[in-house]
């Protein structure tokens, strides 16, 4: 690995131009971050010449690889006929009935352009339903960063409360305290927790919103058994809307959701990120008869000057097209347990205090033999030895996001190589911790 001098320079020219030199604060790593030239497949290349392995994929978007030729094709094609129409477009009809086709929960669409904004969309009309405004989330989840989400996504364990009763911590300074007060935190995997706090906030809940897999600050935490079923029970005998935030899980785990694979069909599903392997996109889908209360049919408010856009669509309607061969979805979830059996195997052989979580194409190492349940168990990890680790695979070609909290993912361009080399510098770096 060369060092990362042009990088360092660009920073230091990027800082004075830009608050801590980044356009989204969880970019910034210490020293500094790099800066990428290119991506190509498996691949990223910064701008000193390196090459990584890349297991960040922007978050998990990059389902297919980088630059797929059949997503970049049809983008370049939309581009030769025009960016923005500020009309409707026949593209968004083929790719709402592509989702209509794979989705249980999506007898109605509406598009956007960013997760944050389909779950504030589906978290107002959602309040106007129902008329009552309290919704529920669970401790460590990320729904964006509309104030309606920003409490108690990463709250330090001094602040969080007791963790049968979590207090609703801020995010973020600046965050409204009347929209706080009403985003009641519990955790994940507990529906003794979540019975008595709908008993006790009865006829005041809007909202249940979830992701069916929780990532967001938590890694890659699997529901238990039949927890999906009862909070479907749940929110049905309380008229509550049952939210299912598949941003990350959509489109990456199942062309249908999460929601398909432990069959339990929520009211309301939002999607992005997967949706069009990297351009800006996300949807909000559900009951016909919640969707409709959307302006010109009903009342409440959705506007977008970039919603439904023709090159956003044209990316989503070719990426579609590529997860419906029978293979990728299945290979994507035999190469994510290939390489969590075999860091499984490194980790045993070794006689480490650490485990490997994920699902899928997910996965994650956590520094704790803790079993993990919910947010406060990921917290327990030993973050330190984390960062060591990321920053020893790194100076080998592999680029993990530097922090344990969140998660690795793979693409369909990854390889059976990429996973051997992985795997291979992972037991190196683990000998040379112990």
């Amino acid at each position: 690995m060369s060092k990362l001098y042009k990088s360092k320079e660009l920073f230091e020219e990027a800082r004075k131009l830009t608050p801590g030199g980044v356009h989204s604060a969880i970019r910034f790593f210490e020293p500094y971050p790099i800066f990428i030239a290119e991506a190509k497949g498996a691949k990223i290349y910064d701008v000193d010449g390196n090459e990584y392995i890349d297991y960040h994929l922007a978050f998990g978007p990059v389902v297919l690889g980088h630059a797929p030729s059949r997503v970049v094709t049809a983008v370049t094609d939309q581009l030769s006929k025009g960016i923005i129409f500020g009309f409707s477009n026949e593209l968004e009809i083929e790719v709402a009935k592509k989702i209509k086709t794979h989705v249980p929960s999506a007898q109605m669409i509406r598009f956007c352009n960013s997760g944050t904004e389909a779950t504030y969309h589906a978290i107002r009309v959602a309040r106007a339903y129902t008329k009552r405004d309290k919704i529920v989330k669970f401790e460590g989840a990320y729904h964006g960063w509309h104030d309606y989400v920003s409490v108690s996504s990463n709250p330090s364990l001094k602040d969080a409360g007791p963790r049968e009763s979590p207090v609703s911590v801020p995010d973020t300074e600046g965050l409204s305290r009347e929209t706080a007060k009403n985003t009641i935190v519990v955790p994940f995997n507990d529906p003794e927790v979540m019975e008595k706090t709908i008993k006790k906030q009865r006829g005041n809940i809007a909202a249940l919103i979830t992701e069916p897999i929780l990532h967001g600050n938590a890694t890659c935490i699997v529901p238990k058994d039949r927890f999906l079923r009862f909070l479907r029970e749940i929110t049905e005998e309380n008229d509550i809307i049952l939210i299912f935030d598949e941003v990350v899980s959509g489109f990456r785990y199942h062309l249908g959701g999460a929601q398909k694979l432990f069959n339990v069909t929520p009211d309301l599903t939002t999607f992005g990120k997967a949706m069009a392997n990297g351009f800006p996109v996300a949807a909000v889908c559900g009951k016909k008869n919640i969707l409709e209360m959307f302006k010109p049919t009903g009342k409440v408010d959705y506007g977008g000057t970039f919603n439904g856009n023709p090159v956003s669509m044209a990316a989503t309607l070719a990426t579609i097209k590529e997860l419906e061969k029978a293979d990728i979805c299945q290979s994507l979830f035999n190469l994510g347990e290939r390489i969590r059996n075999q860091l499984d195997e490194v980790i045993a052989e070794l006689k480490l205090r650490a485990q490997i979580i994920g699902f899928g194409s997910v996965f994650q190492l956590l520094f704790t033999d803790k079993e993990i349940h919910d947010y406060r168990d990921v917290l327990a990890s030993d973050t330190k030895s984390f960062e060591k680790f990321q920053k020893e695979m790194m100076n080998r070609g592999i680029f993990l996001i530097p922090q344990a909290n969140k998660r690795c993912h793979l693409s369909a361009a990854h390889t059976s190589e990429d996973i051997r080399y992985t795997v291979e510098c992972a037991r190196e770096i683990l000998e040379n911790m112990i």
